[in-house]
C-alpha cells in the first residue's frame, strides 16, 4: 500500500524547529517564514502565539546575542549595535539587551584582552605605530573610541602620545 505524504509543517511548526536549533529575533523568524512560503496571516499568528509562550523575545535575543558577541568574538557595543539593527531588533530591546550583557561581561576586560593579543601578535611593529593600528582594529571591532584610548594609554602609557588627536567624540546620543 502507498505511503501518504505528510501534510508540510504549520508556520509555527518551523518555528518551532528553528527556535530548536538557534535563537532568532522576530524579524528574522519572520523573514523566514514567510520565504517558505507561509501565508503572512499563519506567520503574525505564529509569531504571537511564540511570543506568548516566550519562546520569542527581541530583548532576551539581544541580551544572549550581545553576550555571546562580547565573550566569543570579541566584539564592543558599537558592533553588536548594529548587527541587531542588522537582524531587525528594535532600538528599545536592542540597548536593553546590550546593557544587560554589559552588567554581565566587563567590556574593559574583552578590549583589554583583544589588545594584548594583538600587541603579541604584531611584536616586529615599532610600539607607536603598532598602537596606532590596534587602535583602528578595536574601533573597527566597535569599542568606543574613548574607551579604546584610555585603555590603550592605560596599557602602553609610555607610547599614548602615538594617539593624540585619534579620539573622535563619542556621540552615545548619535542614531544607530
Amino acid at each position: 500500500m502507498p505511503r501518504s505524504a505528510a501534510p508540510p509543517p504549520t508556520a509555527y511548526q518551523r518555528a518551532l524547529r528553528r527556535l530548536a536549533r538557534r535563537d532568532h529575533s522576530v524579524a528574522e523568524l519572520r523573514r523566514v517564514l514567510l520565504d517558505r512560503g507561509h501565508e503572512p496571516e499563519e506567520v503574525e499568528a505564529a509569531v504571537d502565539r511564540l511570543r506568548r509562550e516566550r519562546y520569542l523575545d527581541d530583548a532576551g535575543f539581544a541580551e544572549r546575542f550581545a553576550r555571546s558577541r562580547m565573550v566569543h568574538q570579541g566584539h564592543g557595543r558599537l558592533r553588536i549595535r548594529q548587527d541587531l539593527r542588522l537582524r531587525g531588533v528594535d532600538r528599545g530591546p536592542s540597548e536593553a539587551g546590550i546593557a544587560g550583557a554589559l552588567r554581565e561581561v566587563d567590556e574593559r576586560t574583552v578590549l583589554d584582552t583583544l589588545a594584548r593579543r594583538y600587541w603579541r601578535q604584531h611584536a616586529a611593529a615599532e610600539p607607536a605605530r603598532r598602537l596606532l593600528r590596534l587602535w583602528a582594529f578595536l574601533v573597527r571591532r566597535g569599542f568606543t573610541p574613548g574607551l579604546v584610548r584610555e585603555r590603550l594609554s592605560a596599557l602602553w602609557p609610555r607610547w599614548s602620545d602615538a594617539l593624540e588627536g585619534l579620539e573622535p567624540a563619542d556621540d552615545p546620543g548619535r542614531p544607530w
